[in-house]
């Protein structure tokens, strides 16, 4: 076993197919040697297009080329390092061989420079599910009450998340649906209660959201 760190790589040259690749192994930086191997018998310099690094080296490009030969024979010569795959199944064959390694580094390249590639993004709070809307986080007390705002109808706060009208308890939601002015309604019939209600002249949602400002910054 290897105890130094070195590197698979996977080369590709312009002058070849897009799916000739180079696939061969190093001690030193890949780029060190696919200078290396820019020579007369290659009418253009090598392109880097990925590596792995890893201390079983040695292992993981035989492993890499006994895969690529199990799949058919990709070969171009046998006994040399040349294979009829494009880049990026040999990358994906990296990667797959890469999870059962615990050093391994599998790295893309662009112009002959390694690049970070993208993580997905952790979960905005804009993308995070909100909780229904309920009147305590306005501070609104049962008994108190709201305007809808399309009509100007005043409302009685009902529960935490209901209201009372003509003797008849509504969600905010289906209360919107069910007065909201022909000539306002969506092509959906979706509504989002707290924009239509207003208490003390701002806007619920408004309120909403001014109040989880508040205990983010707490």
């Amino acid at each position: 076993m290897n105890k130094e760190p070195g590197y698979v790589y996977i080369l590709t040259n312009p002058s070849f197919r897009e799916d000739w690749v180079k696939i061969g192994k190093s001690s030193r930086p890949v780029d060190i040697r696919s200078k290396e191997l820019d020579n007369t018998a290659v009418p253009l310099p090598f392109e880097i297009f990925a590596t792995m690094k890893t201390s079983k080296y040695n292992e993981v490009e035989k492993l890499v080329h006994k895969t690529i030969d199990r799949l058919t024979d990709l070969r171009i010569r046998q006994n040399r390092e040349f294979f009829n795959v494009p880049p990026q199944m040999a990358l994906d064959i990296f990667r797959d061989i890469a999870t059962t390694i615990d050093d391994a580094e599998v790295m893309l390249y662009e112009d002959n420079k390694p690049v970070v590639e993208k993580q997905p993004e952790p979960q905005s709070k804009r993308e995070v599910k909100r909780a229904r809307f309920k009147f305590s986080m306005c501070g609104i007390k049962i008994g108190e009450q709201v305007t809808f705002i399309p009509t100007g109808i005043t409302v009685k706060v009902a529960s935490d998340d209901s209201v009372e009208y003509e003797g008849r308890i509504y969600k905010l939601s289906p209360f919107v649906g069910t007065f909201m002015p022909e000539d306002h309604r969506n092509a959906s019939g979706a509504y989002q209660g707290s924009k239509y209600f207003s208490y003390n002249g701002k806007v619920l949602d408004d309120i909403r959201k001014e109040n989880e400002k508040i205990k983010e910054s707490e």
